[in-house]
């Protein structure tokens, strides 16, 4: 088990002061079978009320309501958390899935829903024949055929630093064969969607202690990847950036179908069109145990 702090902080400063509109946080570590979340606090400056709900993912999301204007606003995530993914995982898929292509049960199929659909248009079918090109003859190992895809992934595009906003389309990526983290992470969840699977695409952290990973700073930094869903092993982690299959190295923040709903923070101000200067993000993440 691997005893991980993790702090986050945003930093968002104003020519003069402004209105802060709420804000949405998607900072709280998510727990589950490789992950342990021992403690977490926010803290805003200026103040402000706090408000916990979770959306229809499960994942846990705050909302930061202001009354005072502000030059300034710093957002400070801080957790301590127990990782306890193995670096050569064996993953227990039961028999009905070992061989692609396969059917999920009943209930599998209609709870997977939308995250089994492709969500960018491939009129001419490019994607599709992509895909197709992994998948050796007619039955073919499932998880092996999960680990050709993400080395596909990211043997056929280059990982470029994107700080400008948004997510390049699967093809585009393809077409330019260079692409961040999301943008890698959102190529691999269509693939995998293209097979009929269904797929989740995962915010979070990158723990590179070793400083060997790409995608990582010195001390940690934010990060994207993708689990499929396989009957019996239940949610797999697959990170295309850097190759690798299971959770090792990963903390999960939060997991949605798409990734413009991941943002890990989000809002607003009322105030003269030019009082944004600037916005600052630093990720710093210390083993402790």
């Amino acid at each position: 088990m691997t005893k991980l702090s993790v702090n986050h902080r945003t930093t968002y400063r104003y020519r003069c002061p402004v209105q802060l509109s709420p804000y949405r946080l998607l900072l709280r570590p998510r727990e589950g079978p490789d992950l342990l979340l021992q403690h977490h606090q926010i803290t805003v400056s200026p103040e402000s009320r706090v408000a916990w709900t979770t959306d229809v993912f499960g994942n846990a999301i705050a909302t930061l309501t202001f009354s005072e204007p502000t030059q300034q606003l710093e957002i400070i995530s801080h957790a301590n958390v127990d990782l306890k993914s193995q670096a050569w995982p064996v993953f227990d898929i039961a028999a009905s899935g070992i061989t692609y292509p396969f059917r999920y049960d009943d209930q599998d199929w209609k709870d997977l829903g939308s995250l089994r659909d492709v969500q960018y248009p491939d009129a001419s079918g490019e994607l599709q024949q992509w895909v197709r090109g992994f998948v050796m003859g007619n039955s073919t190992d499932t998880l092996s055929l999960l680990k050709d895809l993400s080395a596909g992934v990211s043997n056929g595009v280059s990982y470029q630093v994107r700080d400008m906003e948004g997510t390049q389309p699967p093809l585009e990526t393809l077409r330019l064969r260079s692409g961040s983290c999301r943008d890698l992470a959102t190529l691999l969840a269509e693939t995998v969607r293209v097979l009929g699977l269904g797929a989740r695409i995962v915010s979070g952290y990158l723990y590179d202690p070793a400083r060997t990973l790409i995608g990582s700073s010195s001390g940690g930094s934010t990060h994207a990847w993708v689990e499929v869903f396989l009957p019996g092993a239940g949610w797999i982690a697959f990170d295309p950036t850097n190759r690798s299959m299971g959770s090792a190295n990963l903390i999960p923040v939060a997991a949605a179908r798409n990734i413009t709903q991941l943002v890990p923070v989000s809002g607003t101000f009322i105030g003269a069109a030019d009082a944004f200067v600037s916005l600052d993000v630093a990720v710093d993440i210390a083993f402790i145990g």
